[in-house]
């Protein structure tokens, strides 16, 4: 069983390498659906009940799964097949497909890998292959758009990159025997030296992955200029990456008051922020990239609670509203690319059950959403967290309405000949999934289905999406008029700072050129210099 684990890793990269091959390369993408399957087995195996695990003693590495990583692991495969016959189809209406291909391949095996590595090595190497070959998913089309996208993607992934590798070193100096196992590194950080540094650096590497505001602006370009399969993958299983690090690497058997709280904090105010700015976008596409911010605020606000208390349980918690939320946001992207080759009068099947799943995040009764909703009320508590939780839940409720109503407007004008089943499919099974599956962890885990039905959960999970839907029907009334915002808002500020150091750096290179020029200049200068090193001399 424990070559399941192998078989995960090593199948995306077998078909990479019939790529080579051109006389191969062409039937690759009939497999790509076929890739995550390995991956799949092995999380059904340790949902089970039976943990895996796999040392490779020479190279000091292995890979191993346990209950959160299983969780997220089978939910990502289950997104990465579906989309994978998505895509299948779609390389067949697109150039560029071998470029297309190698870079899913190389994504697929880093964001499935990242949820089975066991250290620090294994860890750092994979999460970087699920974020810099995405690259080349994001920048596909060729206009000036997309490179922007592309551009702004790869700056900040770089840059997480580095945090999380500043923070590695640290975490690995902190261990006494120096093993480099996530376990062993995570059992010594209390009495680390470098224990501070180590967790901020780290965290700040994840908070980057998950687009946590203010480093979420590169998510609404990148989702928005992808196609339509990679924006599913990427926002549904790849940015869970960066969740799948904070459950790996925050001690959430210590509680850390100071650094759960800030977590909280900035975990709600991206919910909020994430559906405010959502709200002033018209693009389908964007506004599920500012949702998935607003989500990925959630779940840090959830993780935040558990570590500022010390509560383990938290974990679990956390991977089953992150795993619905893989399903749930990756079945709405691929809902976008159905509208769009659907004629407005025959959208209507499509549109109600995008519908269910929409306003599951939001957590509408007996929804795969309403099951996370309920999984996360224990950390968030009944207090002021869990008032604001519940507020973000109505915010996601008017949001998602909003977005079906843009999506609705998306659909195709001309009669076009309709959506192949290739594309159908796909869409439907993940739609589907997002559903049921969460009911079927939920009971596999031993959970009651009476707890669900009882009046209590359903007004619990009722009420806020009640409230949401009532704020829909006031904002599509009178929200038209509201000035939009260009996607990505922040980016454009930073850009434009960046584009003012261009003046810096041309004066100074002018004032090189006319010293250059006056020979005369260079013995006052070193002159000058003799001076000014004589008189700081003590």
């Amino acid at each position: 069983m424990s070559a399941l684990l192998a078989a995960g890793l090593i199948t995306p990269l077998v078909l990479l390498a019939a790529c080579l091959r051109p006389a191969w390369r062409q039937g690759v993408p009939a497999w790509l659906a076929v890739a995550p399957l390995p991956a799949l087995a092995a999380a059904l195996v340790v949902l089970g009940g039976a943990p895996l695990s796999l040392e490779l003693p020479g190279l000091r590495l292995g890979v191993a799964l346990d209950l959160p990583g299983a969780l997220l692991l089978g939910v990502s495969a289950v997104l990465w097949s579906a989309a994978g016959l998505y895509a299948a189809a779609f390389l067949q209406r697109t150039t560029a497909r071998l470029r297309f291909t190698v870079c899913w391949l190389l994504t697929l095996t880093g964001s499935l890998g990242v949820f089975m590595a066991d250290d620090l090595i294994g860890f750092y190497l994979l999460f970087a292959l699920a974020s810099l070959p995405a690259y080349g998913l994001i920048a596909h089309d060729d206009n000036a758009e997309v490179w922007r996208a592309g551009a702004v993607y790869i700056a900040f992934t770089v840059l997480s990159e580095a945090f999380l590798l500043t923070g590695f070193v640290l975490l690995a100096a902190g261990e006494p025997l120096g093993s480099i196992q996530i376990r062993d590194v995570m059992a010594a950080l209390p009495q680390s030296p470098w224990r501070d540094g180590a967790l901020v650096l780290t965290a700040m590497g994840f908070v980057l992955k998950v687009g946590l505001v203010p480093t979420h602006g590169w998510m609404p370009l990148a989702y928005a200029a992808a196609p339509i399969p990679a924006a599913a993958v990427l926002s549904g299983a790849g940015v869970k990456a960066g969740v799948i690090g904070f459950l790996r690497f925050l001690p959430f058997d210590t509680a850390v008051p100071m650094a759960g709280e800030l977590l909280v904090v900035f975990g709600l105010f991206s919910a909020f922020y994430g559906v405010l700015i959502g709200l002033l976008q018209s693009r389908p596409a964007v506004v599920l990239a500012y949702s998935s911010i607003s989500q990925m605020g959630v779940i840090a606000a959830v993780l935040g609670m558990g570590l500022a208390v010390g509560d383990g349980g938290t974990v679990m918690a956390g991977a089953f509203y992150a795993a619905h939320h893989v399903l749930a946001k990756g079945a709405l992207f691929l809902a976008i690319g159905v509208i769009a080759m659907t004629p407005a009068p025959r959208t209507r099947p499509t549109l109600l059950l995008a519908a269910v799943v929409a306003l599951g995040l939001g957590g509408l009764p007996l929804t795969g959403g309403a099951l996370a909703k309920l999984a996360v009320k224990g950390p968030l508590g009944d207090g002021l967290v869990g008032t604001l939780a519940n507020a973000s839940a109505a915010g996601t409720t008017l949001l998602m309405a909003h977005f079906l109503v843009w999506l609705a407007r998306s659909a195709a004008r001309e009669p076009p000949p309709g959506a192949a089943l290739a594309f159908l499919l796909p869409w439907r099974f993940t739609a589907l999934a997002a559903i049921f599956v969460p009911w079927l962890l939920y009971l596999e885990g031993g959970g009651g289905i009476g707890g669900v039905l009882a009046p209590d959960a359903l007004w619990d999970t009722a009420w806020p999406v009640a409230l949401g839907a009532a704020l829909a029907i006031v904002w599509v009334r009178w929200g038209s008029g509201v000035p939009r915002l260009p996607v990505g808002d922040v980016i454009g500020a930073i850009e434009r700072a960046f584009r003012a150091t261009y003046a810096i750096g041309a004066a100074v290179e002018r004032l090189d050129g006319v010293l250059r020029q006056w020979s005369s200049a260079a013995l006052p200068l070193v002159a000058i210099a003799i001076v000014l090193s004589a008189a700081m001399t003590p």
